[in-house]
């Protein structure tokens, strides 16, 4: 879901690599030489280095309709933050889109997904099911995301930050606290149920106009 990998300098400073016997398993079956399960020392960071050799700059939206030719499983174009990739993405034949800004750390100026979410949810109109992530931490942001008109919603480094604490207990302890959280946060909207979250229970400050009527940010 990016072109290119953004400069992140945490990861530059740390200096992370794996040790060079830890390697993706699939990779080693396929091609037994193959670079792409490793991630050994770089400059700056081992990490970068290796996402960036995965990472193919030539991709387009043409890509879609080859990808649609190869598998019947659904395509969700993911990344997506404004109403006319929206609608390109519409026109590519995708089965849903995921609004990302890839957790702002590909470029740090860019658009929170909660302020882009009614954007693509407009153009899109229920013609496919948008999800959301990047930013998503507590069961708040679960509601928010809903009646801001999302499908559903996506979480990355919650889950992560479960596992490295505490392997599986982590993760489930993640899902459980957010699951409480989200539970909570509808009883006290008044809701019964997921179909209850209504658009109206969330308020909004004006940030910049735009041609939506008005580009806000979402709070409860």
């Amino acid at each position: 879901d990016t072109p290119r990998l953004g400069r992140r300098e945490a990861d530059i400073k740390n200096q992370f690599s794996l040790p060079s016997h830890l390697t993706m398993a699939n990779f080693a079956s396929v091609d037994p030489g193959a670079e792409q399960g490793r991630m050994g020392a770089a400059a700056g960071s081992g990490l970068a280095a290796y996402v960036a050799g995965l990472i193919d700059q030539s991709l387009s939206w043409k890509d879609i309709a080859w990808l649609k030719r190869n598998t019947r499983l659904p395509i969700l174009a993911k990344g997506i933050e404004t109403r006319e990739d929206a609608e390109i993405a519409l026109e590519a034949g995708c089965a849903g889109i995921i609004v990302s800004n890839h957790g702002a750390r590909q470029l740090d100026g860019v658009i929170a997904t909660v302020d882009a979410l009614e954007e693509v949810v407009h153009a899109v109109r229920g013609r496919i099911p948008v999800l959301v992530d990047s930013g998503v931490r507590r069961g708040t942001d679960i509601v928010k995301a809903l009646a801001l008109g999302a499908s559903g919603v996506m979480i990355g480094r919650p889950y992560v930050w479960g596992l490295a604490t505490a392997g599986e207990e982590g993760i489930v302890h993640v899902l459980e606290l957010l699951k409480k959280e989200f539970a909570l946060a509808m009883a006290l909207c008044g809701c019964v149920k997921v179909s209850d979250i209504k658009r109206e229970m969330v308020i909004r400050d004006v940030y910049a106009p735009h041609d939506v009527k008005m580009q806000l940010k979402a709070k409860l």
